[in-house]
């Protein structure tokens, strides 16, 4: 029996390519992105797809998608909240408070609307993954950065309190960290990203991810090492090295 997926921020990078991937594999999947142009050009690349024009910050309209994909293809298999934005911000400006607001929004309480309508369902039948796309930059404030390493921080203990609630009854709660990974968001990255990843071979790295119901994995394992040296670097240490480092732009 096929896999059923439903994807978050699936017109472009990241999202595109877990679409690409799983409909490769023969799955029936329910794509959510706002960009309707992108949607509709993913949509026509993969016959069979259900595509929901939707805002993951509008818990309302989440739930209408969650219900009707429910109706036409039952329980998914696996929930996969992707959809996420970044952008520099500096507290001292005040018109980046609402930036902070909107990172937050998409980052955080978007993957919380995704998961929510389908969580009953999944716990029901006993079985499905949920599955988050954290980041690296979860592991320590990034300069220039604070909204973003906030979001994907607050991402990580949220699935962390998630997973432990779904503990015993049959649904996993997959963290997934990337480090850089060729898309849109990291375009206009003034600065080397070592590692880097194209979102093709990023989306095959996270499908094995799920596949083997692994908890916590970081992508690729050379970003595993380099997070957790800097998770474990003294504060001092670490403002030193960071506080002159090129920083996103604004």
């Amino acid at each position: 029996m096929p896999l059923k997926v439903i994807i978050s921020g699936a017109s472009s990078g990241l999202g595109r390519a877990l679409a690409q991937h799983y409909a490769g594999l023969g799955a029936t999947v329910g794509l959510i992105a706002r960009r309707q142009d992108l949607l509709e050009t993913l949509s026509a690349e993969l016959s069979g797809a259900s595509t929901y024009v939707a805002d993951v910050r509008d818990a309302l309209s989440i739930q209408a998608v969650a219900q009707d994909f429910m109706q036409r293809h039952g329980c998914p298999d696996i929930v996969i909240a992707n959809a996420g934005i970044s952008r520099g911000t500096l507290t001292e400006y005040a018109e980046d408070s609402k930036v902070f607001e909107n990172i937050l929004a998409t980052n955080v309480t978007g993957m919380v609307n995704l998961f929510q309508p389908f969580i009953v369902a999944m716990r029901t039948s006993g079985r499905g993954s949920l599955v988050g796309i954290a980041s690296v930059a979860g592991y320590r404030g990034l300069p220039g950065g604070g909204a973003y390493s906030a979001s994907k921080a607050a991402a990580i203990s949220y699935l962390e309190s998630l997973r432990v609630e779904m503990h015993g009854k049959g649904v996993s709660v997959i963290t997934i960290c990337p480090g850089y990974v060729v898309t849109p968001m990291t375009a206009n990255n003034p600065y080397r990203m070592p590692f880097i990843l194209t979102a093709e071979d990023a989306a095959g790295k996270i499908a094995r991810v799920i596949g083997n119901k692994t908890l916590f994995a970081v992508i690729p394992w050379q970003m595993a090492i380099v997070a957790r040296i800097l998770k474990l670097l003294p504060d001092f240490l670490y403002d030193w090295l960071f506080a002159k480092a090129p920083r996103k732009p604004r």
